[in-house]
């Protein structure tokens, strides 16, 4: 499905192929709560970094967070990049060295009409802030961390291929 999307003051355009764009993972870490989250949580798709088309490049900053390392307790920043416009601050895409091939953009920075996802996985929900509900439907997982299951495998089970195919 091709992605269209763009930030709030229009300075950033972009588009991008998904395979997998059912708005489905809410994460409720802090990085996603304090850099993108209106509801306490952020909701990133998968996407094809390739295929991702910029206009208004010169208007976006990146951002990596310090995380603490589970191994070694030791705080480092994190390889992943999140990509916001430095006019407005709207959150646009997350990029990660370590996955070249992919790109995670924001479901709230997308234009394109989503489709309605069957269930939900909301994770990392151990690190939701006490004042946000959640607000969970009968289908739904729930993970205090990082569920097994990648976006390619969710869309898979589910049976949700792309629906431009």
């Amino acid at each position: 499905m091709l992605l269209e999307g763009s930030c709030h003051c229009g300075a950033v355009r972009f588009k991008l192929r998904s395979a997998h764009p059912y708005p489905f993972n809410q994460c409720y870490c802090s990085i996603c709560r304090k850099t993108a989250g209106g509801g306490g949580y952020a909701i990133n798709l998968g996407g094809d970094h390739a295929s991702l088309e910029v206009e208004g490049e010169a208007n976006i900053s990146a951002y990596s967070a310090t995380i603490k390392n589970a191994e070694t307790g030791k705080s480092e920043k994190s390889s992943a990049q999140r990509h916001f416009c430095k006019v407005c601050g709207s959150a646009l895409w997350i990029w990660d060295p370590r996955w070249p091939e992919l790109v995670h953009p924001h479901a709230s920075a997308i234009d394109s009409e989503l489709p309605v996802p069957p269930e939900r996985t909301h994770l990392m929900v151990g690190s939701k802030a006490p004042w946000v509900e959640l607000h969970q439907g009968p289908n739904d997982k729930v993970f205090d961390q990082y569920p097994d299951e990648s976006i390619a495998a969710w869309h898979q089970r589910l049976g949700l291929e792309d629906p431009d195919r």
